[in-house]
């Protein structure tokens, strides 16, 4: 079982920078994908980053030139660095992993979330 966990929600005035991380556990032989979504009330949640395998990476329009998504590979992390927010980047944050287990099977794994809050 691989378990996810993130940190670095709260609250920023707009023009402001957070940087959200995201620390996988579990017996985890490769990662296929690692990626942050977010979700705000009454919406879908949304894909924000993403890293498919090892260096192709992907951002939704709406955070392209002030997010960026990064990785560590040795502590088994991605983080999100977020800059410029704006009051509509204020949403549920979560990380998301998938890959195989030292087991060979294959996980789909999903953090509790963390908030963001953009305001002044």
């Amino acid at each position: 079982q691989v378990q996810l966990v993130e940190s670095g929600g709260g609250l920023v005035q707009p023009g402001g920078s957070l940087r959200l991380s995201c620390a996988a556990s579990g017996s985890i032989l490769s990662f296929a994908y690692m990626a942050w979504y977010r979700q705000c009330p009454g919406k879908q949640r949304e894909l924000v980053a993403a890293f498919r395998g090892s260096s192709n990476i992907n951002y939704a329009d709406s955070v392209k030139g002030r997010f960026t998504i990064s990785r560590d590979n040795a502590k088994n992390t991605v983080y999100l660095q977020m800059n410029s927010l704006r009051p509509e980047d204020t949403a549920a944050y979560y990380c998301n992993a998938r890959g195989m287990t030292q087991s060979f099977r294959d996980f789909n794994s999903w953090g509790q979330g963390t908030q963001v809050t953009v305001s002044s």
